[in-house]
């Protein structure tokens, strides 16, 4: 399995918990707090609010924008907390992606009554370590 689907399932886990112990409908900022204390408990190291810089045809954009999570320098997790997700809301995470060139990231809404309704894997450019199965061989 290659890290980043690691490092995408203990988030899973941890938000999961985070939703079980406190319910939706809590501010977004906390749940970015929380959630990033118990990665870092979980031994994955990352930053807050990361800022995103970009370079376009002969100009450097600095601070664009900024990114809730970037964990372990591999996977971006874009937080909201909001009745249900919109297709800009992925976007979003597209556009962050694609301008710091990572392949995954992860779209969680803590809004949802159920969890796993509020969660998205998104991919951009990705290559799996592992080369693809074609099957057994007699």
């Amino acid at each position: 399995m290659n890290r980043e689907n690691v490092i995408t399932g203990i988030i899973i886990d941890c938000a999961m918990q985070i939703h079980r112990d406190l319910g939706p409908g809590l501010f977004e900022a906390v749940y970015e707090q929380i959630l990033a204390k118990s990665l870092c408990d979980r031994g994955l190291a990352l930053d807050t609010q990361h800022p995103v810089s970009f370079f376009y045809a002969g100009t450097t954009y600095t601070n664009a924008f900024r990114v809730d999570l970037f964990v372990e320098q591999l996977v971006i997790v874009e937080l909201k907390s909001v009745e249900s997700l919109h297709p800009v809301h992925a976007k979003q995470l597209l556009t962050y992606m694609k301008l710091m060139n990572i392949p995954v990231g992860l779209l969680i809404n803590f809004g949802e009554e159920l969890l796993k309704n509020g969660i998205r894997r998104v991919v951009h450019n990705y290559k799996d370590d592992e080369p693809p199965s074609h099957g057994s061989t007699p």
